[in-house]
């Protein structure tokens, strides 16, 4: 009841910002972003339309025993297979009792071996300097035929948040993580980008979702403009 309570509280306070300070999309004369923390104080970020629409698409892969970096939300939100649990991988520096696992994704010695069926990996190989390793973390986790379901961004501005805390490290393109997971997955990986230059400008702004004129004008792609890159990937049987 609180937790409602307080989302509709967020809501109302973010309705209110835009009503307090709106601003014009097309203005680019701007040196200073509309909002520094990706548009979240006045909305919903930009980026989460293609990462929520990536994991509703493959609902039916979230499955089994379920792994997600940070916590559970989107396994729990967008699962349509059948879950045998879902679980909690954080990093060993946090320590914050939220986790089912501690571990880090570079060292495999803190992480089980072929456990899971899914592996839920948004945002956050970016975070990570050595990225080869981190992708044989994941892979290493899985089940034979088990299912890694990846975002990472292409076009961004940094996290201070998180850069202050563990570095950040890496922005992305298709052919990057083709060459970057391929070795590790073999031909079992499928690489999508989704963004154009209307939702790279208005997410690098800070602008919210709900802010846009016509929101459906994210769906046209542009590869030159790779906003989010999104990643499937199987683990041999």
């Amino acid at each position: 009841m609180f937790d409602k309570l307080l989302n509709v509280l967020v809501k109302l306070l973010q309705v209110l910002i835009r009503k307090i300070a709106p601003i014009n999309v097309a203005e680019m004369s701007r040196t200073s972003p509309v909002s520094s923390c990706f548009g979240w104080d006045r909305g919903t970020p930009i980026d989460r339309y293609y990462i929520e629409n990536f994991f509703r698409k493959n609902g039916i892969l979230i499955r089994g025993q379920v792994l997600e970096v940070g916590d559970s939300s989107y396994s729990r939100k967008f699962s349509e297979g059948e879950v045998d649990s879902f679980n909690v991988l954080q990093h060993v520096a946090l320590g914050d009792g939220a986790a089912t696992i501690v571990g880090d994704l570079t060292d495999t010695a803190t992480l089980p071996a072929n456990a899971f069926d899914c592996f839920i990996c948004a945002q956050t190989f970016q975070y990570t300097f050595e990225i080869s390793k981190a992708i044989e973390g994941a892979v290493y986790l899985l089940k034979p035929g088990g299912v890694l379901l990846a975002t990472v961004p292409g076009i961004s501005q940094i996290s201070r948040y998180d850069a202050d805390r563990y570095g950040e490290y890496w922005r992305f393109t298709t052919d990057s993580i083709n060459k970057l997971f391929m070795p590790v997955f073999g031909e079992e990986v499928e690489v999508v980008s989704f963004g154009n230059v209307l939702s790279s400008t208005a997410f690098l702004q800070g602008v919210a979702l709900e802010e846009l004129p016509d929101p459906s004008l994210l769906d046209k792609t542009d590869q030159d403009y790779p906003m989010i890159i999104t990643i499937v990937a199987r683990k041999k049987a």
